[in-house]
């Protein structure tokens, strides 16, 4: 999985802040490893030199193996902040994603369904 850190231009992109997001992202999505291809995450202060509350603004998107890829943003009034909640919100559309993919799988096509039940009741 790789991950590439996007700064706006009111956010000091240097490195330390690049290695912390990485290993936040890192973190949180570790075991979707094997199903994700890259996260890109921009991050941004939508009121530049202002302070504001909620102000910063982090937005990942995550590209999948052979899905269209997923993407989620957080505002909060830091930036680290906002990276911790969008990386949160983020795993928790995977769970959903991947959890719905393999309740599906379970069923399989010959599983009998609500309907069916009720019909031959």
């Amino acid at each position: 999985m790789k991950i590439q850190v996007n700064t706006g231009a009111h956010v000091d992109g240097h490195d330390r802040l690049a290695a912390h997001v990485s290993a936040t992202v890192e973190q949180a999505l570790g075991h979707f490893r094997d199903h994700i291809t890259r996260v890109e995450v921009h991050l941004s202060d939508e009121n530049g030199d202002k302070s504001g509350l909620h102000d910063h603004r982090c937005m990942l998107e995550a590209r999948l193996e052979n899905r269209q890829p997923v993407a989620v943003t957080e505002h909060a009034a830091t930036q680290d902040q906002a990276v911790h909640g969008a990386a949160k919100k983020l795993a928790h559309l995977l769970d959903s994603t991947f959890g719905r993919e393999q309740t599906a799988r379970k069923k399989g096509p010959d599983a009998p369904t609500l309907a069916t039940d009720l019909d031959q009741a």
